[in-house]
Formats: structure tokens, C-alpha cells, sequence
């Protein structure tokens, strides 16, 4: 991650009826790296937008701040920067500085020029207004509340990941913690096959269906509330030829056996959320659960991991990826 670049989860971002609060703030701590997943996550639990910095040039020390309405959602942040004490034992002091709604909106709105990913991608914000004509897949996102945008690593990434897997044709594919909506409607736009998106967030639900409302991707792309694998509309459209878990490390790993069991035979995991230091732990949560790592792609400090579950015996057929040009 380049120096003050920030890390936006997928599933983050202000509504619309937000936009023009009459008041936002920005609350931060700084921590060592082993504690910004949990601080990350308190942040998130209150906080409409998150972002991971680096605090100085190590990458050893992150700041990790959100924007939210001022004085909202005080108790529960209050629980969740707790909690993330308790979880790492370092107990971050919490700055706090107000925000400009219409200058934190100007702001986000000129860090979000077109993203052209890997071969195929391109990603636009609307605020950009109608793309010209091009041979790229593009994707449009209201900048304004959609922070899967392509502009992060993991986000990256997975679309790279997913133009490397295209040719094996998957035709159950599962986007799990799908946010804005991003990479299933990728998954769709490439591969003409229906996708399944759900995500925990209610209101991130809402801006995938939008999203793909909005790029003419909602007959292919079915949006639903749940909690991962527990969810029935997932457990009832198993097993699958492809997923998409762009989340964070720890709940990658511990979901590792429930997305081992649901991958098809020959079936391909598209893992990202974690840092490169991440990248053991994760792997072999997934290697103790049978599937095999084909790929690491990196994408500044973020990796990507492309697994697949083996094949039964015959049934995985010998054939050379296909270059996307």
C-alpha cells in the first residue's frame, strides 16, 4: 500500500440520504499491523466509510479512521473499540476531528477517476458521466457510496483473478461479503452466468441490487441478506463452481471448512481482504481443508489467493488457461 492510499472495504460506504449530513466526523487510532483488523472492525461496526493508512514509512504502524455522522452510534463504537482492545491487548487512543460533508463528498468523488483493471475492466463512478466507447467490460458505481471501486488492491485483485479462471466456464459462482456488487457483477458481465451476492450488511444489499439495476445486470445478479455460510438462499444453491470471499483473513480462515464443503469438485475460491503477511495463515486454513493454491496475486501490499478443491478422479480435465486480451 502506497504511503496514505486508503484501504476501503467492500461493503462500505455513506447512503444517499447521508450524503449532505449537516454534520460528519472522522474518529482514527493508530496501531501495529496484528491490530487493524480488529480496530478496523470496530470502526466499521459504526462507521459508513473506513480507511487504512500508514502511519510512517515501516508499513509497521497504520492509522485507521472512519466517517460517520458526529456523535452517532456513540455506545456501540464504544463497545466495538472494547472489544478490539480486549481481542489484541493494545488499547489505541481515539482521535476525533469534524468533516465536511460536502468536502469529504468533493474529496471522494476526485480520488475516484475511471479504474481500468487487469484486461478486460474498467470502473466508473457515476460522477463521471456517460463512457465513451471501448472494448473493456465497464462498470458503473455511484462514487458517492460504493467503495468497491477498483481502486483497492483486493478489489484488484479478484477481478484479475477472476479474468485468470474465465475459461474453465464456472456456472454456479457465489459472491460472498459482495458490498457494492462489484465482482459479481463482473463475474456476470464476463461470464454471462447467473451470480448469487449476498452480503450482512442490509444496506449493502441495497447498493449491489442498485448497482446492478443500474448496469443492466439485475436479470444475472440476485442480491440477498445473510450471514455467510449459514444463509439458506446459500446452502440451498451448493455446491459451487465458483467464489468470491473478499473479506478479511481471521473469518477466511474460519470459514475455511464451510467453503471447502460447498466448492463443487474442481471448483475455484477467489480469496482477498488479507495483507501479504497474511497470506500463510490463510493458506493453510484452506490447505488443511483439502484445496490446493494455484496463484498469489499481489496487488501493492494485498494478496489474492486463487484455490481450487481437487477434482474426483477423471473428472478435472487438462487445459491451458486462455489470455484474456
Amino acid at each position: 500500500m502506497s504511503s496514505r492510499r486508503p484501504r476501503l472495504p467492500e461493503h462500505a460506504g455513506l447512503s444517499s440520504r447521508r450524503r449532505h449530513a449537516l454534520g460528519l466526523e472522522t474518529v482514527h487510532v493508530t496501531v501495529p499491523e496484528a491490530a487493524v483488523e480488529a480496530y478496523e472492525a470496530a470502526l466499521a461496526s459504526v462507521c459508513g466509510t473506513v480507511g487504512i493508512f500508514e502511519a510512517d514509512d515501516s508499513q509497521t504502524v497504520w492509522r485507521v479512521e472512519g466517517v460517520k455522522d458526529a456523535g452517532a452510534d456513540e455506545p456501540a463504537l464504544g463497545t466495538g473499540l472494547a472489544l478490539a482492545r480486549a481481542a489484541t491487548g493494545i488499547d489505541a487512543v481515539l482521535g476525533r476531528e469534524p468533516t465536511e460533508a460536502e468536502g469529504w463528498l468533493a474529496r471522494t468523488y476526485s480520488s475516484f477517476p475511471e479504474q481500468q483493471v487487469g484486461h478486460r475492466f474498467a470502473i466508473r463512478g457515476t460522477h463521471l458521466g456517460r463512457a465513451a466507447a471501448s472494448r473493456r467490460l465497464t462498470l458503473t458505481l455511484d462514487a458517492g457510496i460504493a467503495f468497491g471501486s477498483g481502486e483497492h488492491g483486493s478489489t484488484r485483485g479478484c477481478l484479475r483473478a477472476l479474468e485468470a479462471v474465465a475459461y474453465r466456464r464456472p456456472a454456479r459462482i457465489l459472491d460472498l461479503g459482495a458490498g457494492s456488487g462489484i465482482l459479481a457483477m463482473a463475474a456476470a458481465a464476463l461470464l454471462h452466468r447467473p451470480v448469487l451476492a449476498v452480503d450482512i450488511e442490509p444496506w449493502s444489499v441495497r447498493v449491489a441490487a442498485q448497482n446492478a439495476a443500474m448496469n443492466r445486470l439485475h436479470r444475472l445478479v440476485s442480491c440477498r441478506l445473510g450471514n455467510g455460510w449459514r444463509t439458506p438462499a446459500i446452502r440451498a444453491a451448493v455446491p459451487y463452481d465458483l467464489v468470491f470471499a473478499n473479506i478479511l483473513a481471521r473469518p477466511l480462515c474460519l470459514m475455511a471448512r464451510s467453503l471447502a464443503a460447498a466448492l463443487a469438485p474442481g471448483g475455484t475460491a477467489i480469496l482477498a481482504g488479507l495483507l501479504g503477511s497474511q497470506v500463510r495463515m490463510v493458506l493453510a486454513a484452506h490447505r488443511r481443508q483439502g484445496l490446493v493454491l494455484e496463484r498469489v496475486l499481489r496487488e501493492g501490499d494485498w494478496a489474492t489467493l486463487i484455490l481450487r478443491r481437487r477434482a474426483q478422479a477423471g473428472m478435472l480435465r487438462r487445459r491451458a488457461p486462455v489470455r484474456i486480451a
